[in-house]
C-alpha cells in the first residue's frame, strides 16, 4: 500500500483494473474452451466410421493422385514449350497501310502488308492497283526490322506499325 501512495495512485484505480483484466481473461478462456469444444467434434466426426486402415488408404490415395496431377503439369509444360519455340517462328505482327497508288485513279485499293516474327524477320508484300493499267505486286525482305531496299513511305509506315506490335515472345519475357 505503501508504495502505491508514494506514486500517488489510488489503491481503488487497480483493484479496478485488475478487474478488468481477470474479465477479459475469463472471456478468452470461455472462447478458447469453445474452440476446443468444436475441435474435438469436428474431430470426432471425422473419425467416425473410419478404422486407421482406412483412413490409410484414403490418404495414400489422395497421395497416388497428387503424384499422377504432377505427371501431367509435367507434360502440360513440355507441350507448352515446343509449342512456344514453334510460335516464336510465326508470323506475329501485323502491319497493314492502305492507299492511293496512283493518286485519284485507282481509289484506296492498294496496301502494304507486313508480316514479322518475334525477331522482326520476314516479309513485306506491296499490291499498287490501278484502274487502267491493273495491279502489281511487289514482295521485300525484312531482316532483323530492317528492309534491304529503298522502301516507299507506306511500306516504311506499315513496317514500323508491325515493329510497333506486342509481339508473343515479349508477352513471355514481361511475366
Amino acid at each position: 500500500m505503501k508504495i502505491f501512495e508514494q506514486f500517488g495512485i489510488d489503491i481503488e484505480y487497480v483493484v479496478l483494473g485488475l478487474t478488468a483484466v481477470i474479465l477479459i481473461m475469463l472471456i478468452m478462456l470461455i472462447v478458447t474452451m469453445a474452440k476446443n469444444a468444436s475441435m474435438r467434434k469436428k474431430y470426432r466426426i471425422f473419425m467416425t466410421g473410419e478404422s486407421g486402415r482406412n483412413l490409410e488408404k484414403s490418404i495414400l490415395k489422395k497421395f497416388a493422385a497428387i503424384d499422377t496431377l504432377e505427371e501431367d503439369v509435367k507434360n502440360i509444360y513440355s507441350n507448352l514449350s515446343s509449342m512456344h519455340a514453334q510460335l516464336i517462328t510465326s508470323y506475329q505482327k501485323i502491319g497493314l497501310v492502305k492507299y492511293d497508288a496512283f493518286k485519284e485513279i485507282g481509289g484506296k485499293l492498294s496496301f502494304v502488308l507486313v508480316l514479322l516474327t518475334a525477331d522482326n524477320n520476314g516479309f513485306i508484300i506491296n499490291s499498287m492497283h490501278s484502274t487502267k493499267e491493273g495491279c502489281y505486286t511487289y514482295a521485300k525482305e525484312v531482316v532483323n526490322g530492317e528492309a534491304f531496299v529503298i522502301l516507299s513511305e507506306e511500306e516504311q509506315q506499315a513496317l514500323e506499325e508491325a515493329k510497333a506490335n506486342i509481339s508473343l515472345k515479349k508477352l513471355v519475357e514481361k511475366r
